[in-house]
């Protein structure tokens, strides 16, 4: 095969053909097809990984909840002013002339309808996440300050929102909006548009394969198919890994602490081992069945349970609240992002460093599996398109959401200040909050449903994404691998929930800080890669 270029990220005129460099160092063993140094590096070592974790579980208990408050407290500043980079550079694409660019050339057209995309989008970028914090993190910044006051009687004490003055219940009530919906809005989904727009482009537009090493041809040039590419994929490898891992394990928590609250399930570590076992094998039909007949499928599946008990909570809940909430949330929201994103000069180091520092480093951990996701279902959309829907529009969701489920359960504490949702764990705000509504048995399961749906997309699509990776950008290497991965998340997922013990979600959030600090580093790369492509694509066309 031969190249139609000296340099696609910059000088092609036309696409170069795929996985001519890159296929040179695949391998077939048993009738696989994977990228031999990726592959085995990856494999390896998340293999060592679970081996060394199970063998000594009192030391690595102590070493996880060392791990995540060490970087976060140390490099709170690197995780925020990283994400307001991606934030500014997504909003410049968007609104300059890059963005009359189309992923795939002038005549693409997309493969998806608008439904079936934000279906997937929804599903793959936020769900488990959605599920577990909806309640919870709006309760947690109401009750307590960002420097981490408390309320009593339903009034709060010592409340100085950013340093301002004391304010009252409601000033909580939409700070508290504004800090939740800013770490499930604008910033996350910049990161993921980061990723997915390069790699859409580098694959669509210059024909290079589908992973992560592509983004970087303008930058690196061949040595993207050497040892600099092998990093950069084998990071991309372990941040998804334990990106997914974390989501999962947020996940089986809240699943099996729902069982237990419906039905007496319990919760030891034999619970939770079935539980990502049984989903996990949910996950593996899935992947056999690929993606338009898997992962589409059971995200259009997750939209319409989701809106369901969205609406129902809107219906019965305290509806006059509920959209109070969104709008004053909202506005607050857009009001205060700029000091709450500030990385510099903050008093709430509880909030910038334990919230928002570990968010930025799991979404950035996440940033491989979802970007890739978004890229594959991509194709025809035009860069301002791209950037618009896949940022702007999950915000008005996570708005939506937030208002919808977090203001219920605001509203219940400010009604009572003992009731059930503020005290109750993590796992089981959600849960709380519906036991007051009507028909609360259903519901609970319909949430559980949605938990458990989410958890076997997130799964199937992170094999897929995991599989293209270390098959060398391949989309469609052999079931085996895909298969080997999602059975692998599962094992990892269990694991860290095992050797965490009482603190099993500390484990999980340091695997994830840990693998997002060095991919934030690539990631800052990736969008000066990515703009140089850009404006060389603006200009032919």
């Amino acid at each position: 095969m031969t190249d139609t270029a000296e340099d696609p990220g910059l000088d092609a005129p036309h696409p170069v053909e795929t996985d001519y460099r890159i296929g040179q160092d695949n391998v077939t063993p048993f009738g696989l097809d994977i990228h031999n140094p990726v592959f085995l590096v990856s494999g390896i070592s998340i293999v060592a990984f679970v081996l060394i974790t199970l063998m000594f579980q009192e030391g690595a208990t102590e070493f996880f909840g060392w791990l995540r408050p060490f970087l976060t407290s140390t490099f709170d500043w690197f995780f925020l002013g990283a994400a307001n980079i991606f934030v500014l550079f997504c909003i410049g694409l968007m609104v300059t002339p890059l963005g009359r660019v189309r992923l795939g050339g002038t005549d693409a057209t997309p493969d998806y309808s608008y439904l079936g995309w934000f279906a997937m989008l929804f599903a793959a970028g936020m769900g488990i996440g959605l599920m577990f914090f909806g309640v919870s993190e709006p309760i947690s910044h109401f009750s307590s300050s960002l420097g981490g006051t408390s309320i009593e009687n339903g009034v709060r004490t010592d409340w100085a929102p950013l340093g301002a003055a004391a304010g009252t219940p409601e000033d909580a009530l939409n700070l508290g909006m504004a800090a939740t919906i800013f770490h499930w809005g604008l910033h996350p989904w910049a990161i993921y548009a980061v990723v997915a727009l390069s790699l859409a482009f580098f694959t669509y537009n210059r024909g290079l394969p589908l992973t992560l090493r592509s983004a970087f041809y303008p930058l690196l040039g061949e040595r993207v198919w050497g040892w600099p590419g092998h990093v950069i994929d084998t990071l991309a490898v372990f941040a998804t890994l334990f990106g997914l891992a974390t989501s999962l394990g947020f996940g089986t928590e809240q699943a099996l602490a729902g069982l237990n609250f419906l039905f007496g399930w319990g919760t030891g570590n034999v619970a939770k081992v079935l539980l990502i076992t049984i989903i996990t094998a949910l996950a593996l039909i899935s992947v056999v069945r690929g993606l338009d007949g898997g992962v589409k499928v059971l995200s259009e599946i997750n939209i319409v349970l989701a809106g369901l008990l969205l609406l129902f909570v809107i219906v019965v809940g305290p509806t006059a609240t509920i959209f109070s909430t969104m709008f004053s949330g909202g506005l607050a929201y857009v009001k205060d992002i700029v000091p709450l994103s500030m990385p510099f000069g903050r008093e709430d180091a509880n909030f910038s460093q334990g919230w928002t520092a570990f968010y930025w480093a799991w979404w950035i951990s996440w940033s491989p599996f979802v970007g890739m996701f978004i890229a594959r279902v991509s194709r025809g959309r035009t860069v301002r398109e791209f950037v618009f829907c896949v940022i702007f529009i999950p915000t008005a969701v996570s708005v939506l959401w937030m208002g919808t489920f977090g203001g219920t359960a605001v509203a219940q504490v400010m009604a009572d200040a003992a009731a059930p949702v503020k005290s109750a764990a993590l796992e089981l705000k959600l849960f709380a909050m519906l036991k007051p509504l009507p028909f609360a048995g259903i519901t609970s399961f319909l949430g559980i449903v949605l938990v458990l749906v989410f958890f076997v997309t997130s799964s199937d699509s992170g094999s897929l994404v995991i599989d293209t990776i270390t098959a060398g950008g391949k989309t469609n290497a052999p079931v085996a691998q895909r298969v080997f991965w999602c059975s692998f998340e599962g094992v990892v997922a269990a694991t860290l929930l095992l050797v965490g013990g009482a603190k099993a979600l500390t484990a999980l959030q340091a695997m994830a800080v840990s693998t997002g600090f060095p991919f934030t580093i690539v990631l800052l790369a990736m969008c000066f890669s990515l703009y140089k492509g850009l404006r060389q694509a603006a200009k032919e066309e």
